[in-house]
């Protein structure tokens, strides 16, 4: 298939890239680079099934010939990037989300969106099901994203509804892995980049609010199984297995051998307490679940932010 991918120079958005290209697949990729990286497509130069365009999926934008599938990963994602880009991050969910779908309904291709545990919110519901609605401030400084990604769904759906696009909706929880971003402010680089510094290991709260950590290839996988499947509604893709920030950060001291002492600062407003995604649809539906354990996930991830320390990555 020829497939248009758009946030491709992002963390996520560049490993299905390759996946991609590695099932045979064509790829135009289309990044603007407001968060994301040219070293991370840098290994892709001169693939012959591969080509990039620099644009913004907000403006006009046009695709000449065939299209079987439109993957649209465009948005920052990471709290530090979308306080920094409130406006630009609705504008991607809003109308570059409209720009993607009506280029999958010209075209008649398929078309996945990758949405957000965060919609969610400060879930009520332990662990969260799809069909849970979630518990959002739409007003609070993390609203931009999360609007933006509740609001992306509902338009992929209208699309469905009324044109019969091929839609599929992922939601993703917390994946890590190389290629993210040293300073993007989240648990993982945040936590690693301090441990092989030396620095002080900083836990919000108490440390006692939780998440489940997915490895990027898994997650990758579930969002390939997604795209070739017909479920429209939002599936759940992430690591099932649930541990505090402060087991988490003790775990990334052991495996770093990091001396850093672990100091606490206030929770960020709207910080969920609970995180944990009920995966139950994706196994049934895709025969997905994730493989790569912690240990193994955190071991190549550790390697790559080495590298970034070092200057090599």
């Amino acid at each position: 298939m020829r497939i248009i991918v758009s946030g491709a120079a992002g963390f996520i958005g560049s490993h299905m890239c390759d996946r991609l290209l590695a099932e045979g697949h064509s790829v135009v990729a289309l990044d603007n680079f407001l968060t994301g990286s040219r070293r991370n497509i840098a290994h892709l130069d001169g693939h012959p099934r591969f080509e990039f365009r620099e644009l913004d999926i907000t403006r006009p934008f046009t695709v000449g010939g065939a299209v079987d599938g439109v993957v649209n990963m465009a948005s920052p994602a990471s709290p530090k990037d979308y306080l920094e880009y409130p406006i630009e991050t609705l504008d991607v969910g809003s109308v570059g989300s409209r720009n993607m779908l009506e280029l999958a309904r010209e075209k008649n291709a398929r078309y996945l969106v990758t949405s957000t545990s965060e919609c969610y919110g400060d879930p009520l519901v332990h662990p969260q099901v799809e069909t849970y609605w979630g518990n959002v401030n739409p007003v609070g400084p993390r609203s931009c994203y999360d609007e933006s990604k509740r609001f992306a769904e509902a338009l992929t759906m209208a699309y469905h509804r009324k044109h019969g696009v091929r839609t599929n909706i992922a939601r993703i929880f917390n994946t890590y892995g190389p290629r993210m971003k040293l300073d993007d402010g989240r648990v993982v680089p945040a936590f690693l980049d301090q441990a092989l510094r030396g620095l002080p290991m900083t836990v919000f709260g108490s440390g006692a609010q939780t998440r489940s950590f997915c490895y990027v290839s898994d997650l990758v996988d579930g969002l390939y199984r997604l795209m070739l499947s017909d479920e429209r509604y939002p599936v759940n893709l992430g690591n099932p297995r649930e541990m505090t920030i402060l087991e988490f950060a003790e775990h990334i001291r052991r495996m770093t051998a990091a001396k850093s002492e672990i100091v606490f600062h206030p929770l960020p407003e709207d910080d969920p307490k609970q995180r944990k995604p009920d995966i139950s649809k994706a196994k049934q539906l895709l025969g997905w679940e994730p493989r790569v354990t912690l240990e193994d996930g955190l071991r190549e991830t550790i390697a790559y932010f080495q590298g970034v320390h070092a200057g090599v990555a």
